[in-house]
């Protein structure tokens, strides 16, 4: 997919929605912390969105600030199983239609269920937006709502 299409779909997407979202070029990035310091960010505003594959082979999106790391013990829990895992880059593309490093729940091939860390909440954030080179600035609690985020604690302290 194209540049122009992805950000397409992600607009799109947003609008029928009813998600105020606005996406910003950016210089390529090597990490999320290279991300946050050319857009002027800490790390913590910058959420990783984790596609996260169960063993029914099913799919979920996992919603992490980028100075923290997802808390598998706390995810399964939550979601009530005993087995998650990141998948492949090409089932995470497959199950998406975004590249690792771009994916957003916002315009996913499918409409996965969206779980997000507690510590997002009442806050501006910056996330991936289905396209390299740009990022995409939304309010926190809009997109829980209009995803019906189950809002919970999933994130453990980052490994130094």
């Amino acid at each position: 997919m194209t540049i122009p299409d992805a950000l397409a779909r992600v607009r799109d997407a947003a609008a029928a929605r009813g998600l105020e979202i606005e996406l910003r070029e950016r210089p390529a990035a090597s990490s999320l912390h290279e991300a946050a310091a050319l857009l002027g960010l800490t790390s913590a505003d910058i959420v990783k969105t984790l596609v996260v594959k169960r063993s029914d082979d099913s799919y979920l999106f996992a919603l992490i600030p980028g100075d923290r790391a997802i808390s598998w013990p706390k995810l399964r829990a939550l979601v009530g199983v005993n087995k998650l895992r990141l998948p492949e880059p090409e089932l995470a593309l497959a199950a998406t239609g975004y590249e690792r490093g771009t994916i957003v729940p916002i315009g996913s091939a499918q409409d996965w269920p969206v779980y997000a860390d507690a510590s997002i909440a009442g806050r501006r954030i910056a996330m991936g937006a289905g396209a390299h080179g740009y990022s995409l600035f939304v309010d926190a609690d809009d997109l829980i709502t209009a995803y019906q985020a189950v809002v919970a604690d999933i994130s453990q302290p980052a490994a130094p």
